[in-house]
């Protein structure tokens, strides 16, 4: 009867300190991935939906107050009322541009401070605290992000001439048109004078200058959309005709 072989065991690999490292950063690379995806794509998409629906609640509740209590007659005039001016980071109206979508809405706050404001759950748009106000004769100067904490300003680059912006306060619709963009270094604030870029001008009209950062997850530059006024209706006139089915939805909840 032969005699049965000895089983041969292989002898354990030790782990080697570069084999444990390499384990380590592909596991790390792998979490830097999913917070990445996590703040670029699935964050985004949350605080969109969430600055949108709070910019909807304020829309409708100022247009239920405007129902209840009917403005005075003065305030029905064609020449548009001046927008008061608020507390730091209180809003004071809501931004609609069709352009960037059948849905965008932002709630605008007084100022510009990042935490407060810009990377609110419930705005994400800011006003230049020293640019006039909606109604006011001079430029009305708005910001927001182009990425991250909403992507408010993304698509502001897919703007076209002619294309409407709509700003809504307690008083009533303003109404702008794009007219043209521009790349500017960082540091150019001649764009939010009365007269844009035109320190030598008196304001002999109304305009709303929105900046952004570009280009997208980076601030090398500023992205500076131009529009001038079209006009003024009170909130008891009911909503322009290109954003009436958004703002009824608004009123509804729907």
């Amino acid at each position: 009867m032969p005699r049965p072989r000895p089983t041969r065991t292989r002898p354990r690999r030790r782990a080697s300190f570069a084999g444990v490292l390499g384990e380590l950063l592909v596991t790390a690379g792998v979490f830097v991935l999913l917070f990445l995806g996590w703040q670029l794509w699935l964050n985004n998409l949350i605080l969109d939906k969430q600055q949108s629906a709070s910019a909807a609640s304020q829309s409708a509740e100022w247009i239920q107050q405007a129902t209840t209590t009917p403005p005075p007659p003065e305030a029905t005039t064609t020449e548009p009322p001046v927008t008061a001016r608020v507390g730091p980071a209180q809003p004071f109206a809501v931004v609609y541009i069709p352009r960037l979508g059948a849905d965008w809405q932002r709630t605008i706050r007084e100022g510009v401070d990042v935490e407060t404001v810009l990377n609110s759950f419930t705005a994400g748009v800011g006003h230049y605290t020293d640019t006039q106000m909606p109604g006011e004769v001079g430029n009305f100067g708005i910001a927001g992000h182009d990425s991250g904490w909403g992507n408010t300003f993304i698509d502001l680059m897919k703007l076209q001439i002619g294309d409407k912006i709509y700003i809504q306060t307690q008083d009533g619709w303003y109404t702008y048109s794009f007219q043209n963009d521009e790349y500017v270094q960082p540091n150019a604030s001649d764009v939010l004078l009365p007269v844009p870029r035109h320190p030598e001008m008196p304001a002999d009209g109304r305009y709303i200058t929105i900046t952004t950062c570009n280009p997208p997850f980076a601030a090398a530059e500023r992205l500076i959309a131009y529009g001038t006024f079209d006009g003024w209706q009170p909130l008891t006139a009911g909503a322009p005709a290109e954003i009436a089915a958004q703002v009824a939805a608004n009123q509804t909840g729907a």
